[in-house]
Order: structure tokens, then C-alpha cells, then sequence
């Protein structure tokens, strides 16, 4: 048995891992699209590094496009059978996937339209709307903690991991050659005392562990300070300073954490009184979608929602789906706080609220997440004093700030405490991946240190054997 590792391999986008069985059966865990990796992002996904028509079961850890993004691509070029997943999800994957074929087809619409009048080739998107609704009659829903016969040699049970909607982790018992052979891949590891969802589960003991380690190395802020930095943020900019906060936050997950944590300051009737916009038609789609699944939510959330129906609602909130009411707020003379999409302000209407606001001083750029360093989103970040948007150079006068304790993904010690419940002497190997290469260094000492014996940081495409 190997394992191959196609994606977040010494980089934190395009989750994609294959098991090898002696017998020629390959299992892929997520079929993730690689972004907000610069020039290369294109190649990236343009190579699968195995063939497609080879993998005889799909497995998806959760919903988010770095996750999922490329099932269009697959089922496009060939594969046919059942895609794995938990129902909440499903119900993501349905959301996101046809919003992900209508911006490769509007971008590559765009891009070729130039390209036609200087007479140079023009582009395909990797896959179209109509490919994305071809992967949803292959989706098996599978509930969390209920063992799941993928076929006679391979057994399936998923474990909540507490780090978006539906997200778990997946722990296959896979047998060959008369033995057991248990993997557990992590998917994304949440964190403990969540705001909105429950706490990651505990899983069964493990042979082989895929972990991620986006925060291998760090330990995020208090997640009680939030609430304040961000009403901070809010008075500092609207009321002090009459100007526009400007939050790029990722539609799934962050969003539904901020309109959370500002319906907390309107019940605890500190909330400033001026207008929120959520300006993503995706972002409104994905809230509503939330609602539907109170069960992933923690106990006081789902104690809450007995004295307020609507956890992700408050005055003064407003939610814009047309493009003209888009521009439009960028007319209006009324210092106002817009949440929209990309979280890390590399597409969508965001960018052209940063391009709009940027140069003046009274404004702020909130990020509220991790930013890939080559996104725009990376590049304030980083205080860059001057940044490309649309190809026009603007100079960076507003202020830019962070929460960074928003985070949905694990800090090290969430991802230890999630390891806790292994005996690490029964662990064979560690690999690690969906993490920066310096990270995952220093993350792996840590593991080594608590008696996981062998952890391996695997390269883009390269194949480990087992045992």
C-alpha cells in the first residue's frame, strides 16, 4: 500500500492524496483546486499527477473550494462513481461548485475577449456550470459516526472535526492481503470551544495519520477577544473616523462568524449604529444554507436559538445580491461596515471594494483570516505600501489590520489536543500536509517530541509506501 500526495503537499490549497492498494484500487481523499498561488495556480490544477480514470472511490473531507474544487474536473475527465461525503456537506458542495464554474467561465469570457483582438489563442475554463451539476448525482451521503462498507475491503466512518459546516475527518479501515490497515486523513482540523460548531470529535486509533498544519506552529489569540477587536475596529473607523471597514471573509464559515459575533453586540446592545452590508450573493446562499443544519452547532448556539431564532441577523444589516447595489455602496457618502467575498481579496467584489477605498485614510481593511502570501489579502498582510488591483498600482492609505484569532482552522494546540486520543506508539507514520514548509518543520519536532516516531512532510506528487 502507498499513498501519493497530489495537492497541499508543502502548501496550504489543492487537498489531494491518493491511496495505493496492492491490488490496483486507488482511494482519492478530496479532489481540491489549487488558489491563490500566483502564475502557477493555472498549471497547478491543469495537473492531476495520476489518472483519473484509475480512482475507484472518492472521499471529500468537507465542503471549501481548496477541498472540493476540482470534482467537476474529474467526473469531466471520466470518473463515474460514487463521491463520498456527510449531508451538510453535500448541500455545500451543490452551492459551491456552480458558483466556482460561473467565475471560471466569466473569467475566462473576459480574458479571451482581449486575447481574440490580439489575435492570440484563446482559453478554456477547467470546467463549466454543466460539469459542476454532474457531479451531484454522484454524491453518498454519509452521517457522522456511522460506519460506513464502501466495498468488502474498505470500511468508511467520518468524525466530526469542528471546522466548517459538515467538515470531518475521515478514518478508513482498509483491508489487504488477509491485515488491517487503519488511515485517518484530517481533513481540516477545527477548534476547541468554536463559537458556532461543536468541538472536533475523537477518532479511532490510527496506523497512518494525514494531518494538516496550517497553524502547526502558533497559537491564535483568545477567541474571546474578537468580539471587542472587531467592535473596536467598527468604532475606530466608522465613528471616529467617518470611514468604511472593509472585511474580506471567506462565504463559508467566516462570514456566518462575524454576523454571529455582531448579533452578540446588538443583544448585548453594543452595537454601533451604522449600515452592514454582506455584499456576496454566495455568502447570503451559504448563510442560508448554515441555518439548515442547527445539529453542527454547538450547545450554546443551539441554547441561544431558543430566545433568538436568527443567530445571523441584527438591524441595520442588509444583504446585496445585485451587482448595480454593489457599485452603488461605493456612492454612498455614509461611513458603513461591507463583508464580503474573497477572504483573501484575490476575486470577487471585495477587490473592488479594497480598489475603491484603499487610498483613503479613514478606511480599514479588516482580514480576518490566513491569506496565501501571494494574494492580495497576503500582500497587505505583509504592509506592502503599494499593491496591484486590476492591474492599475494603488498606494495603501488606509489602515490595515487583523483579527487573527477568527481563524476556523486549529492552532498547535488544538491539532495536539485532536492527537490526543492516539497512542503514538501504534502510529506507524505522520505526513503532513495543507501547511507552509517552515511550519510544517517546526510542527514535526513538536510531534516527534510527543513520541510520534516517524513524521513526514511529503513533496508535491511524491509516493510513500506503508509499512
Amino acid at each position: 500500500m502507498k499513498i501519493s500526495f497530489h495537492g497541499a503537499a508543502r502548501t496550504v490549497t489543492g487537498s489531494k492524496h491518493l491511496i495505493h492498494l496492492s491490488s490496483g484500487k486507488k482511494i482519492l481523499l478530496d479532489c481540491g483546486m489549487f488558489q491563490g498561488m500566483g502564475k502557477e495556480t493555472i498549471a497547478l490544477n491543469n495537473e492531476w499527477g495520476f489518472d483519473p480514470l484509475e480512482v475507484e472511490h472518492v472521499v471529500i473531507s468537507h465542503g471549501h473550494i481548496d477541498h472540493i474544487g476540482l470534482l467537476p474536473k474529474l467526473v469531466k475527465e471520466g470518473y463515474n462513481k460514487k463521491i463520498y461525503c456527510t449531508p451538510a456537506t453535500a448541500d455545500l458542495i451543490r452551492l459551491l461548485l456552480v458558483d466556482s464554474a460561473h467565475i471560471q467561465e466569466a473569467d475566462v469570457k473576459f480574458v479571451n475577449k482581449r486575447r481574440h483582438k490580439e489575435g492570440l489563442q484563446t482559453f478554456e475554463p477547467l470546467y463549466t456550470q454543466e460539469d459542476a451539476y454532474n457531479v451531484f448525482p454522484l454524491l453518498e451521503l454519509v452521517p457522522y459516526n456511522e460506519p460506513y462498507k464502501i466495498d468488502d475491503d474498505v470500511e468508511l466512518l467520518y468524525t466530526d472535526c469542528g471546522h466548517i459546516l459538515g467538515s470531518a475527518a475521515v478514518n478508513l479501515k482498509i483491508k489487504e492481503e488477509g491485515k488491517e490497515v487503519r488511515i485517518t486523513f484530517s481533513g481540516d482540523v477545527g477548534r476547541y470551544r468554536d463559537t458556532i460548531l461543536r468541538s472536533p470529535d475523537t477518532f479511532p486509533q490510527a496506523d497512518y495519520i494525514i494531518l494538516e498544519s496550517t497553524y502547526g506552529d502558533s497559537l491564535h489569540d483568545l477567541m474571546i477577544t474578537a468580539i471587542d477587536e472587531l467592535l473596536e475596529h467598527i468604532e475606530r473607523t466608522c465613528i471616529q473616523r467617518k470611514g468604511n471597514l472593509i472585511i474580506p471573509a471567506f462565504s463559508l464559515g467566516r462570514t456566518q462568524e462575524l454576523l454571529f459575533l455582531l448579533n452578540r453586540l446588538e443583544l448585548e446592545r453594543r452595537l454601533p449604529k451604522v449600515e452592514y452590508f454582506v455584499d456576496s450573493p454566495l455568502s447570503v446562499k451559504a448563510t442560508n444554507i448554515v441555518k439548515l443544519h442547527p445539529e453542527c452547532f454547538n450547545k450554546p448556539v443551539q441554547k441561544l436559538l431558543k430566545k433568538d431564532p436568527d443567530v445571523f441577523a441584527f438591524n441595520n444589516l442588509k444583504e446585496i445580491i445585485d451587482v448595480e447595489d454593489s457599485i452603488r455602496l461605493n456612492d454612498s457618502k455614509e461611513p458603513c461596515v461591507i463583508i464580503s467575498a474573497s477572504g483573501m481579496a484575490e476575486a470577487g467584489r471585495v477587490k473592488h471594494h479594497i480598489a475603491h477605498n484603499i487610498e483613503d485614510a479613514r478606511n480599514t481593511i479588516l482580514l480576518t483570516g490566513y491569506c496565501e502570501p501571494n494574494s492580495l489579502g497576503g500582500k497587505l498582510k505583509q504592509g506592502q505600501g503599494q499593491v496591484k488591483i486590476f492591474g492599475r498600482l494603488y498606494e495603501v492609505k488606509a489602515e490595515v489590520a487583523s483579527i487573527d484569532s477568527l481563524s476556523a482552522h486549529g492552532d498547535d494546540e488544538d491539532l495536539c489536543q485532536w492527537l490526543a486520543c492516539q497512542d503514538a506508539r501504534q502510529v506507524e507514520k505522520v505526513f503532513l500536509v495543507h501547511g507552509e514548509y517552515d511550519v510544517q518543520n517546526n510542527f514535526r519536532e513538536r510531534l516527534i517530541r510527543k513520541g510520534f516516531r516517524d513524521v513526514v512532510i511529503p513533496d508535491l506528487h511524491e509516493e510513500i509506501g506503508l509499512g
